[in-house]
């Protein structure tokens, strides 16, 4: 992109806590070239330790990121806002300015690993919903 300026995106979730905290993570690792990733939920829930730990295994530390909620980055102006759970699309608040909304919805990991019987069983299901995110990061264009 060269001088070109980042995309300021947002991934939006309903506790910030994982999926919308695995985007951003990824989006910082894969696309920081490109993109200034933040995460936020409509409530927050503080951060999953399954999904750091997942995470951390793809050679991605998101142990430092912190669950917010929309009202702590007021200041900061999202050229997009991507939701990745349905639950957020549908409160999702208007944003001021010409922010472009996107959805796209992962199954929620701690939902999944419910009724897991291990934490290994558990970890399955993070895994498989970060590599979905891992996927949907990696090709995101935006022009």
């Amino acid at each position: 992109m060269g001088n070109a300026k980042k995309i300021t995106v947002l991934f939006l979730c309903t506790g910030n806590s994982c999926r919308s905290q695995m985007a951003e993570g990824f989006c910082r690792h894969l696309r920081g070239d490109d993109f200034v990733p933040y995460s936020a939920g409509i409530e927050k829930h503080g951060l999953n330790p399954l999904a750091v730990r997942v995470m951390q295994e793809v050679g991605v530390d998101i142990s430092a990121q912190q669950s917010k909620t929309l009202d702590e980055l007021d200041d900061v102006k999202f050229d997009v806002v991507v939701t990745v759970c349905g639950h957020a699309n549908e409160t999702c608040p208007v944003f001021p300015g010409s922010a472009r909304r996107i959805y796209h919805g992962f199954d929620d990991p701690p939902k999944l690993a419910a009724n897991a019987r291990s934490e290994e069983e558990a970890l399955q299901h993070y895994r498989s919903v970060r590599d979905e995110i891992r996927t949907f990061i990696a090709g995101l264009s935006l022009a």
